[in-house]
This record gives C-alpha cells, sequence and structure tokens, in this order.
C-alpha cells in the first residue's frame, strides 16, 4: 500500500516501492540465492585483502595501504545495496522508506566517488613507482599517502551530502515506485513531480569536471608507464609491469564508463534491462572483481595469505605453540 501525507491537496510519498524484481517465486529465490553467493564472495575477499595488509608488515607500503582502502570501499559499496536487495527477494517485501532511501543514495555516492579517487590515486602510485623508483619514498612518503585517502574520503562525504540535498529537494507526489534494486538517483528524479533541470545540470558538471581529471591523470601516468615499461630489456620485467598495470587499467575504464551511463545517458537510453546491467556492473562487479584481480594476480599478497594460513593451522595443530 502506497503510503502518503495529504499536505495543500498535494500527497507526499512516505516510503518507495523498489522494483528490479521479477514477480515469479523461483526467479526471485534464484535471485536470492546468487546475490547472496556473490555478497558473501565479494565481503570474503576483499576482508582477506584488508586483513593479510594489515597483519602482514612486509605489505605496509603505499601500494598495499591504497589497496586496503580499496577493499574497505568495496565491502562499504555493495553492503549499501545488496542486503536489501536480498531480503525483498526472500520476503518479496519491496518496500522501502525514505529515510532509508535516503540514506542509500549518500552512501552509494559516497562510495562510488571514493572507488574512483582511490583507482585515480593507484594509478599514480604506479607511476611513480615504475617512472621515479628512486623517488618513491620520497614523494610517496606516510604524510602523503594518509593525506591523499582523507582527501578522497572528505570529498567523496561533501559530494555525496551535496547530491542527497539536492535529490531529496524533489518533491515526490506520484507514483512512488522506482525501477532499480535500489534507490538511485536517475530513477528518483523520473518519479518527481518537479523539475529535475537544476540537478541534471549539477551531475552533468561536476561528473565532467570529476571524471577528465580522474581519466586524464590516469590515462596520462599509463602514457609514461608503457613508455618506461618498453625501455626495460628484461621481457620477464616487461611482462611483470603489465600484469600489474593493466588490470588496473581496465578495472578503472569499465567502473568510469559504466558510472558516466548511469548517471549521465539521456533519458531516451533509459530502459528497464540497460538500467539494471548498468547498475549491476557499478554496484556488485567491482567489489566481486578487485580481490580476484588484485590477489590472485598478486605474487606479495598470496605469500602473505598462505604464511597467515600456515600460521593459523599451526596454531590449532599445537595449541602450546609461540
Amino acid at each position: 500500500m502506497i503510503k502518503r501525507t495529504r499536505i495543500a491537496n498535494q500527497s507526499t510519498v512516505l516510503e518507495f516501492i523498489l522494483m528490479g524484481f521479477s514477480d515469479d517465486c523461483d526467479v526471485r529465490h534464484l535471485h536470492f540465492i546468487m546475490f547472496l553467493f556473490i555478497y558473501l564472495l565479494a565481503l570474503t575477499g576483499n576482508l582477506l585483502i584488508i586483513l593479510v595488509v594489515f597483519l602482514n608488515h612486509h605489505l605496509h607500503t603505499p601500494m598495499y595501504f591504497f589497496l586496503a582502502n580499496l577493499s574497505l570501499t568495496d565491502i562499504c559499496l555493495i553492503t549499501t545495496t545488496v542486503p536489501k536487495s536480498i531480503a525483498v527477494s526472500l520476503t518479496d517485501n519491496k518496500i522501502i522508506t525514505v529515510p532509508g532511501c535516503v540514506a542509500q543514495v549518500f552512501l552509494i555516492v559516497c562510495f562510488t566517488c571514493s572507488e574512483v579517487s582511490l583507482l585515480t590515486i593507484m594509478a599514480y602510485d604506479r607511476y611513480i613507482a615504475i617512472c621515479l623508483p628512486l623517488q618513491y619514498s620520497l614523494i610517496l612518503n606516510w604524510d602523503a599517502c594518509n593525506q591523499m585517502a582523507v582527501t578522497s574520503w572528505v570529498s567523496s562525504l561533501l559530494y555525496a551530502s551535496l547530491q542527497t540535498v539536492l535529490t531529496f529537494q524533489l518533491s515526490f507526489c506520484g507514483p512512488n515506485t522506482i525501477g532499480q534494486f535500489f534507490c538511485d538517483i536517475p530513477q528518483l528524479q523520473k518519479i518527481s513531480c518537479t523539475d529535475t533541470k537544476v540537478n541534471q545540470i549539477v551531475i552533468w558538471i561536476i561528473g565532467f569536471i570529476v571524471s577528465s581529471f580522474c581519466s586524464g591523470l590516469v590515462f596520462a601516468s599509463y602514457v609514461y608507464i608503457i613508455s618506461a615499461v618498453l625501455k626495460i630489456q628484461s621481457t620477464e620485467g616487461r611482462c611483470k609491469a603489465f600484469s600489474t598495470c593493466i588490470p588496473h587499467l581496465t578495472v578503472f575504464s569499465l567502473f568510469m564508463a559504466t558510472c558516466l551511463f548511469s548517471y549521465m545517458r539521456p533519458k531516451s537510453l533509459s530502459f528497464p534491462i540497460i538500467d539494471l546491467l548498468s547498475a549491476v556492473s557499478y554496484i556488485v562487479v567491482p567489489p566481486l572483481m578487485n580481490p580476484i584481480i588484485y590477489s590472485l594476480r598478486n605474487k606479495n599478497i598470496q605469500a602473505a595469505v598462505w604464511k597467515l594460513t600456515l600460521k593459523k593451522t599451526n596454531k590449532q595443530t599445537n595449541p602450546n605453540l609461540i
């Protein structure tokens, strides 16, 4: 049932209905199993990276510091949406309250922006490591790393606050059905009964500035990186450098492209299946794939996980071992 309050002959929505789910019971159960598996896998992989980086002092370097921050962001991003979608699939209760919707919008924008900024910083880190290795510890000292991490989180919080305030200054007095499995800003603009031009202009302007800056910095870094890598005489050295950089560049490109498409595409390109796929591409896929890309292909992470596993096994087999 749609709940509204009536003020001066105008009804105000008190809750929203999330769509993006099938009414078929079997399909909902399949969705529940699939999303639960993805969520647990993403949670385990990212928590493992954070734990390994925290416990292994050999990994206390800027590269792994930012990787741990990225894993924390991924956990927060997928936790903001997927558990709610799992609950909806299990109970078929698609209702989300306005405060719950506000919280989702704020957190999604915050963690999405944080992901973009951290991926950009990681590209800069690789540029310094490969092109200026002798100055690496001087340029990326711990003060600089902490400042970049704090700047990333603070700027994300400020932008999320701006977008949340702008979105919920709109009036919602008509349909309360959101055509997505979470509270998505473009979908909320669709069902608003007030003009959304200002909101769209803000998204376009800030989106253009941020995407231009981050993409420019990332691709400029990789131009220098590729140039430096091609000068390496050893084939093994070139392969090692490319195996580190190419996955990161791929992750950044896909994440940025799907975010821009989701928030800045014309309304004529908005269809339910396209909206759903684009949302999954930047909300669900990165938290699932990042641990695989940055751990299974990283020998230092693999060695640290193996060492941690052996240590735990030895303690279980010999409790008196110190």
